[in-house]
Protein backbone atom coordinates (compact mmCIF):
# COMPACT_ATOMS: atom_id res chain seq x y z
CA UNK A 1 0.00 0.00 0.00
CA UNK A 2 1.31 3.22 -0.85
CA UNK A 3 0.62 7.28 -0.30
CA UNK A 4 0.03 8.60 -4.03
CA UNK A 5 0.52 12.44 -3.07
CA UNK A 6 0.82 14.98 -0.41
CA UNK A 7 3.47 15.06 2.26
CA UNK A 8 3.36 11.26 2.94
CA UNK A 9 3.92 10.95 -1.11
CA UNK A 10 5.35 7.57 -1.87
CA UNK A 11 5.40 5.75 1.63
CA UNK A 12 4.91 2.54 1.42
CA UNK A 13 3.46 0.54 3.81
CA UNK A 14 3.29 -3.81 3.66
CA UNK A 15 0.05 -5.43 4.64
CA UNK A 16 -0.06 -8.30 6.67
CA UNK A 17 -0.74 -11.05 3.84
CA UNK A 18 -3.87 -12.54 6.60
CA UNK A 19 -5.48 -9.26 6.32
CA UNK A 20 -9.57 -9.53 5.51
CA UNK A 21 -9.63 -6.45 4.14
CA UNK A 22 -8.96 -5.25 0.30
CA UNK A 23 -7.27 -1.82 0.25
CA UNK A 24 -8.62 0.68 -2.26
CA UNK A 25 -6.56 0.47 -5.29
CA UNK A 26 -4.09 3.30 -6.18
CA UNK A 27 -6.44 4.28 -9.71
CA UNK A 28 -9.47 4.28 -7.72
CA UNK A 29 -7.97 6.13 -4.80
CA UNK A 30 -6.15 8.67 -7.00
CA UNK A 31 -9.90 9.14 -9.29
CA UNK A 32 -10.95 9.61 -5.85
CA UNK A 33 -8.95 12.03 -4.51
CA UNK A 34 -9.24 13.87 -8.03
CA UNK A 35 -12.94 14.06 -7.38
CA UNK A 36 -12.89 15.11 -3.79
CA UNK A 37 -10.59 18.47 -4.82
CA UNK A 38 -13.96 19.65 -6.22
CA UNK A 39 -16.05 19.45 -3.15
CA UNK A 40 -13.65 20.39 -0.43
CA UNK A 41 -10.47 21.90 0.84
CA UNK A 42 -8.64 19.20 2.71
CA UNK A 43 -6.56 21.61 4.63
CA UNK A 44 -9.97 22.78 6.11
CA UNK A 45 -11.39 19.44 6.38
CA UNK A 46 -12.70 17.26 9.34
CA UNK A 47 -12.86 14.11 8.09
CA UNK A 48 -14.38 10.72 9.69
CA UNK A 49 -12.95 7.22 7.55
CA UNK A 50 -15.27 4.80 8.54
CA UNK A 51 -14.72 0.67 8.15
CA UNK A 52 -11.22 2.14 8.28
CA UNK A 53 -9.42 -1.78 6.75
CA UNK A 54 -6.06 -0.84 5.85
CA UNK A 55 -6.21 3.05 6.41
CA UNK A 56 -5.53 3.56 2.97
CA UNK A 57 -7.77 6.44 2.56
CA UNK A 58 -6.96 7.65 6.52
CA UNK A 59 -3.32 7.97 5.10
CA UNK A 60 -4.37 9.85 1.82
CA UNK A 61 -6.61 12.39 3.66
CA UNK A 62 -3.78 12.93 6.35
CA UNK A 63 -0.96 13.39 3.54
CA UNK A 64 -3.09 16.12 2.10
CA UNK A 65 -3.44 18.05 4.80
CA UNK A 66 -6.98 17.02 7.17
CA UNK A 67 -6.52 19.30 9.91
CA UNK A 68 -8.59 16.18 11.99
CA UNK A 69 -9.02 12.45 10.85
CA UNK A 70 -10.96 10.16 12.77
CA UNK A 71 -10.36 6.42 11.68
CA UNK A 72 -12.92 3.74 12.56
CA UNK A 73 -11.96 0.21 12.92
CA UNK A 74 -13.41 -2.92 15.04
CA UNK A 75 -10.92 -5.42 13.85
CA UNK A 76 -8.60 -5.42 16.18
CA UNK A 77 -5.98 -6.91 14.31
CA UNK A 78 -6.39 -4.05 11.28
CA UNK A 79 -6.91 -1.59 14.34
CA UNK A 80 -3.25 -2.76 15.39
CA UNK A 81 -2.00 -2.25 11.64
CA UNK A 82 -3.28 0.93 11.56
CA UNK A 83 -2.29 1.98 14.57
CA UNK A 84 1.41 1.33 13.78
CA UNK A 85 1.46 3.12 10.67
CA UNK A 86 0.21 6.14 12.38
CA UNK A 87 2.43 5.75 15.00
CA UNK A 88 5.20 6.07 12.22
CA UNK A 89 4.20 8.96 10.71
CA UNK A 90 3.46 10.89 14.40
CA UNK A 91 1.07 12.99 12.43
CA UNK A 92 -1.39 14.62 15.37
CA UNK A 93 -4.28 14.96 13.37
CA UNK A 94 -5.11 11.36 13.36
CA UNK A 95 -7.31 9.79 15.61
CA UNK A 96 -7.92 6.32 15.28
CA UNK A 97 -10.82 4.72 17.00
CA UNK A 98 -11.37 0.69 17.89
CA UNK A 99 -15.17 0.53 17.62
CA UNK A 100 -17.73 -0.65 15.64
CA UNK A 101 -18.67 1.81 12.75
CA UNK A 102 -22.38 1.59 12.50
CA UNK A 103 -22.71 2.22 16.62
CA UNK A 104 -20.34 5.06 16.04
CA UNK A 105 -22.34 6.54 13.15
CA UNK A 106 -24.97 6.38 15.68
CA UNK A 107 -23.10 7.99 18.87
CA UNK A 108 -20.78 10.33 16.95
CA UNK A 109 -20.72 13.91 18.04
CA UNK A 110 -20.44 14.73 14.13
CA UNK A 111 -20.10 17.77 12.18
CA UNK A 112 -17.41 16.67 9.88
CA UNK A 113 -17.28 17.93 6.59
CA UNK A 114 -15.85 14.42 4.93
CA UNK A 115 -17.47 10.45 5.95
CA UNK A 116 -15.70 8.57 3.58
CA UNK A 117 -17.73 4.54 4.32
CA UNK A 118 -15.54 1.74 2.74
CA UNK A 119 -18.15 -1.24 4.69
CA UNK A 120 -17.33 -5.34 3.27
CA UNK A 121 -19.14 -4.91 0.26
CA UNK A 122 -21.33 -7.74 2.07
CA UNK A 123 -21.88 -5.70 4.61
CA UNK A 124 -25.80 -6.67 4.98
CA UNK A 125 -26.78 -3.06 6.23
CA UNK A 126 -24.75 -1.25 3.02
CA UNK A 127 -27.84 -0.07 1.49
CA UNK A 128 -28.97 1.43 4.68
CA UNK A 129 -25.56 3.51 5.14
CA UNK A 130 -26.71 6.64 3.46
CA UNK A 131 -29.91 6.97 5.92
CA UNK A 132 -27.91 6.25 8.85
CA UNK A 133 -25.62 9.02 7.88
CA UNK A 134 -27.46 11.69 7.39
CA UNK A 135 -30.42 10.96 9.80
CA UNK A 136 -27.80 12.44 12.67
CA UNK A 137 -25.45 14.90 13.03
CA UNK A 138 -22.28 13.31 11.53
CA UNK A 139 -22.04 15.26 8.75
CA UNK A 140 -21.51 18.83 8.92
CA UNK A 141 -24.24 21.84 7.26
CA UNK A 142 -21.85 21.59 4.03
CA UNK A 143 -20.79 17.75 4.78
CA UNK A 144 -20.09 15.52 2.04
CA UNK A 145 -20.36 11.71 2.18
CA UNK A 146 -18.67 9.04 0.11
CA UNK A 147 -19.31 5.60 0.21
CA UNK A 148 -17.31 2.93 -1.70
CA UNK A 149 -19.00 -0.16 -3.17
CA UNK A 150 -19.14 -3.18 -5.42
CA UNK A 151 -21.46 -2.97 -8.83
CA UNK A 152 -24.45 -4.56 -7.90
CA UNK A 153 -25.95 -1.62 -5.67
CA UNK A 154 -27.65 1.59 -6.88
CA UNK A 155 -27.87 4.90 -5.03
CA UNK A 156 -28.60 7.08 -7.67
CA UNK A 157 -32.85 7.53 -6.17
CA UNK A 158 -31.37 8.66 -2.49
CA UNK A 159 -32.40 12.19 -2.16
CA UNK A 160 -29.06 13.14 -0.98
CA UNK A 161 -27.40 11.54 -3.96
CA UNK A 162 -24.93 14.23 -5.83
CA UNK A 163 -23.06 11.55 -8.33
CA UNK A 164 -21.52 8.04 -8.80
CA UNK A 165 -17.86 7.10 -10.30
CA UNK A 166 -16.48 3.45 -11.35
CA UNK A 167 -13.13 3.02 -11.44
CA UNK A 168 -12.37 -1.13 -12.18
CA UNK A 169 -14.62 -2.61 -9.46
CA UNK A 170 -14.86 -0.47 -7.35
CA UNK A 171 -18.07 2.09 -6.94
CA UNK A 172 -17.75 5.29 -4.86
CA UNK A 173 -21.39 7.46 -4.72
CA UNK A 174 -21.28 11.01 -3.55
CA UNK A 175 -23.91 12.37 -0.99
CA UNK A 176 -24.45 15.83 0.37
CA UNK A 177 -27.25 17.29 2.29
CA UNK A 178 -29.72 19.28 0.81
CA UNK A 179 -28.93 23.25 1.19
CA UNK A 180 -32.82 23.45 2.94
CA UNK A 181 -32.37 20.86 5.55
CA UNK A 182 -30.82 21.16 8.82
Amino acid sequence: MRVITGKYKGRHFEIPRNFKARPTTDFAKENLFNVLRAYIDFEETEALDLFGGTGSITLELLSRGCKNVTIVEKDRQHFAFIVSILRQLNDSAAHPVCYDALKYIERSPGGFNLVFADPPYALTQLKELPDRVFSGNLLAPDGLFVLEHGRDNNFTEHPCFLEQRTYGSVNFSFFKKPENTP
